[in-house]
């Protein structure tokens, strides 16, 4: 039965992978009307006749969306009566499903009713939160902790206060991402870090599309010197620990690809496998965070109980 758990984790976790870059797929190919405003069924049609390539990503967005919500509610059930004793496996196995039906009922909701970009804009998010339990679900169910001593760590208070925070701050991030996105202001700079013709004391010049793309600049900008301030701290003060050392410097690398892939969507003109991967990455950089909160938790715990 553990064997079968562990199998169904990691198609659980790279379905994940799938469904999150395939929602990112139909925002940037502005795919979402691509089954008109019918919702499980395209043009109200089992087997559409029209067939285009926008209907064909969104519909196997959605075909992919419900496979792995099978997967995810069978890996569920299971680690909740097998492997129910170890702490955080219930918890992660209720936000696993809730979070993946939010989304999927969010992207049905903005199909059948118009949704402003505001809203679409919170869809990735919540589907990012539904990768980030599947992944530590799977992290706990091949014992992470053990290979790695996680179990012998404690964080000090100020640096957990510190994890919560950029973790919270990190889903802001993607929601300003997001809205970009929605909002079609990818490419309303056409320079990089400062919009074209503008400089820091012009934007009483801008648009609204140029305020939500600058926006989301400076907020990942911010983001991206929080990061490596967090990172030289956790080497100074748990350069003992390697899940500290290699977290971290994993955390590091995917924050400075993330900024990397953020500045070439501008130079390439919104290539479509660069604005992928800038999903990709941010995806990958959450879970970590959300792995150092996994640690934190436990961390407080232990200390209330000293």
């Amino acid at each position: 039965m553990i064997k079968t758990i562990k199998w169904l984790s990691i198609l659980a976790t790279i379905g994940m992978f799938f469904v999150l870059i395939g929602g990112a797929l139909v925002s940037k190919t502005e795919s979402g009307d691509g089954c008109g405003s019918s919702w499980p069924l395209c043009e109200g049609q089992f087997l559409p006749t029209n067939i285009t390539p926008e209907l064909v990503i969104e519909l196997s967005h959605r075909l992919v969306t419900g496979g792995v919500g099978f997967i995810v509610i069978a890996l569920s059930v299971l680690a909740w009566k097998k492997l129910g004793h170890v702490r955080e496996v219930k918890f992660l196995s209720f936000m696993s499903i809730f979070f993946l039906l939010a989304q999927a009922l969010i992207g049905a909701a903005a199909v059948i009713w118009s949704q402003s970009e505001f809203v679409l804009a919170a869809h990735f998010g919540i589907s990012l939160i539904s990768f980030a339990s599947i992944f530590l679900l799977t992290l706990l169910i091949f014992e992470i902790d053990k290979k790695f001593d996680a179990k012998s760590l404690f964080i000090e208070k100020r640096h957990r206060i510190e994890i919560y925070a950029i973790t919270i701050y990190t889903l802001f991030v993607v929601y300003t991402g997001a809205l970009v996105r929605h909002a079609e202001a990818s490419l309303v700079c056409g320079d990089w870090p400062m919009c074209t013709n503008n400089s820091p004391l012009q934007f009483s010049d801008f648009r609204l599309d140029q305020w939500i793309h600058m926006g989301h600049r400076l907020a990942a900008g911010l983001l991206f010197v929080w990061t490596i301030v967090l990172f030289v701290k956790m080497m100074k003060n748990y350069r003992s620990n390697r899940i500290m050392i290699w977290g971290w410097s994993v955390t590091l690398g995917l924050i400075c690809l993330q900024v990397f892939f953020g500045a070439m969507i501008i130079f390439t003109m919104l290539n479509l496998g660069i604005a992928l991967m800038h999903a990709f990455v941010i995806s990958c950089y959450f879970a970590m965070l959300s792995y150092f909160i996994l640690l934190s938790n436990r961390s407080a715990k232990h200390e209330r109980f000293k």
